[in-house]
């Protein structure tokens, strides 16, 4: 026995040796244990390291559906950073999001060159650029969390986690925002209820994002248990509890229904028409367009009719009388209301200025007519950001049509229509849900209508439905997607998908919603909860640290 101890006590103290003589190496860089200032960026195995691990996310995501994948994939990147100096951790972040990007968001040069007439070269390089803008908020969580914390600690991992849920929530609104493949998203892959989904109608995706970055966060800490035998048990015990503890309170908060039922269900048709990206805007292919629609609306059944984004891709003066009345008598004698995507324009808001144009959806139908006005607009596609200094350009090597829009108000009303009252969101909108969630207060349905031809038969379609999905589990309530080649969806107030109709083809969703009433915690407070608990988990772990440091 005490041979087998003396035993047992060598080789514990071997592996804390080679524990401490690796470490030593990625701190020096050399291996001898010798201290040497350190690089200002990582070994280039350890950014091509990051930028697969950042690319192996997106498998996270709809539709691939590999929903844990970020617990391993930020874990890893948190652990880079946790011996990094602050340059090198930004360094190893922005390849994390390099990889991320570049593999999850690369459909936008889609939009750009085969739609939208951008060379090649240039659609490539705009490409690069925005997803190495994107990349910079990974960087900017690797160099905060380790600026505020010292190398080798529980708190540099904590930092990590908070730092990554505040960049996200920043990127989702800094610059006009850009919120896609936040992971809190990879908690509803297939639409049905997931360990940490329970934490967005609470917190709102972030939320969820702040969890998963937590459990990502708590794993690092647990690798160097393997090294360091002795102390391994007590150790493990904090980030285990941490990992009990979120688990426990995502499936206990997934048990809450935190709305209610309102009024009774209220039958819809969800138009696909499929209509050809490339015939869309084509003057020649416009009555069959009108045609084409029409016909679906008469045969369709739903008291809520709800048609594409840009079904009808003229202003509302250019659409025919006939077309208008064929689509009211429609819906006046089945006492329901069709939701129609079109443009709109308003006079100049001062003397002498440029025409307003809106890309609008209007309500034809029992009820009165009522308009929504899509307040968030895409940048270049819609509205041209500096425009007085590069609109010149961007409009030469970019034919979008229309890409001059103006916003709508920020407050307006939901859509009082089909005996219930609708908060209408417009493509790209369903992305914000800080903005969603001021109608969805006064709405018991909401409704998007899209048009994702823009990007092909590329991922962005399954990725959008699935942020559409977030924005129903954040407020509680259903909501109906209407999109020109898919994914038409309906989704349950608690993000589950309940039916859609196949990619690129012609059709119409039948379906039964039941609208709700009452507010969410997300509701009520927004992402105000999730960035403060970011920025507290950050603040918390610097002054840990230090306190430690002080003993």
């Amino acid at each position: 026995m005490a041979a087998r101890a003396r035993a047992t006590r060598r080789g514990e103290s071997l592996l804390r040796r080679a524990g401490a003589a690796f470490r030593d190496s990625v701190v020096d860089g050399a291996g001898t244990g010798a201290p040497m200032l350190q690089p200002r960026r990582p070994p280039w195995h350890a950014l091509l390291f990051a930028a697969v691990a950042g690319a192996a996310t997106v498998f996270a995501f709809a539709p691939f559906a590999l929903t844990p994948l970020p617990l391993l994939t930020l874990g890893l990147l948190f652990l880079g950073w946790r011996d990094a100096t602050p340059r090198q951790a930004a360094w190893l972040g922005f390849a994390f999001g390099l990889g991320l990007f570049g593999a999850g968001v690369s459909w936008v040069s889609i939009a750009l060159h085969t739609f939208g007439g951008m060379p090649a070269v240039l659609a490539a390089i705009g490409t690069l650029g925005f997803c190495a803008y994107l990349a910079l908020w990974p960087a900017l969580a690797g160099w905060l969390a380790a600026r505020v914390t010292a190398p080798a600690g529980v708190a540099r991992l904590a930092a990590a986690a908070g730092a990554w849920a505040l960049a996200e929530w920043l990127r989702g609104f800094v610059l006009s925002g850009f919120g896609w493949l936040s992971i809190g998203y990879a908690q509803l892959p297939g639409y049905a209820a997931s360990v940490f989904a329970g934490y967005a109608p609470v917190g709102g995706v972030f939320l969820v994002s702040l969890a998963m970055a937590g459990v990502a966060a708590a794993g690092a800490a647990l690798v160097p248990v393997a090294v360091d035998a002795a102390p391994g048990a007590r150790r493990a015990a904090g980030p285990l509890a941490l990992i009990a503890a979120l688990a426990a309170g995502g499936i206990a908060l997934d048990r809450i229904d935190w709305t209610r039922d309102d009024g009774a269900p209220l039958t819809a048709s969800l138009l696909q028409g499929n209509v050809a990206q490339t015939l869309k805007f084509d003057p020649g292919f416009r009555e069959r367009n009108f045609a084409l629609y029409l016909g679906m609306v008469a045969e369709s059944r739903g008291r809520l009719v709800v048609l594409p984004e840009s079904a009808f891709p003229v202003f509302a003066d250019e659409v025919p009388e006939a077309v208008l009345k064929s689509v009211l008598r429609t819906m006046t004698a089945r006492d329901g209301d069709a939701i129609v995507g079109l443009f709109t324009a308003q006079p100049p808001a001062t003397p002498g200025g440029d025409l307003r144009i809106h890309n609008s959806v209007v309500t034809l139908g029992a009820a009165d007519v009522q308009e929504y006005r899509k307040r968030h607009l895409v940048p270049f596609g819609e509205t041209i950001p500096a425009d007085a200094l590069v609109g010149w350009f961007i409009r030469r090597v970019l034919a979008i049509p229309l890409s001059s829009q103006s916003p709508g108000p920020p407050d307006q009303p939901p859509l009082a229509i089909a005996g219930t009252k609708v908060a209408a969101n417009i493509c790209y909108e369903d992305a914000f849900g800080a903005d969603i969630r001021v109608q969805a207060r006064a709405a018991a349905i909401l409704v998007n209508v899209t048009n994702d031809a823009w990007y092909g038969r590329s991922v962005a379609a399954s990725q959008h439905n699935q942020i559409a999905a977030m924005r129903a589990l954040e407020t509680g309530r259903p909501l109906l997607r209407a999109t020109n080649t898919g994914i038409t969806s309906a989704i349950d107030h608690r993000g589950r998908e309940i039916a859609r109709l196949p990619w690129f083809t012609h059709g119409i969703l039948e379906t039964t919603v039941q609208g709700r009433a009452g507010e969410t915690p997300y509701v009520r407070f927004g992402d105000g909860v999730a960035a403060w608990l970011a920025a507290l988990v950050v603040a918390a772990a610097a002054i840990g640290d230090r306190l430690r440091f002080r003993r």
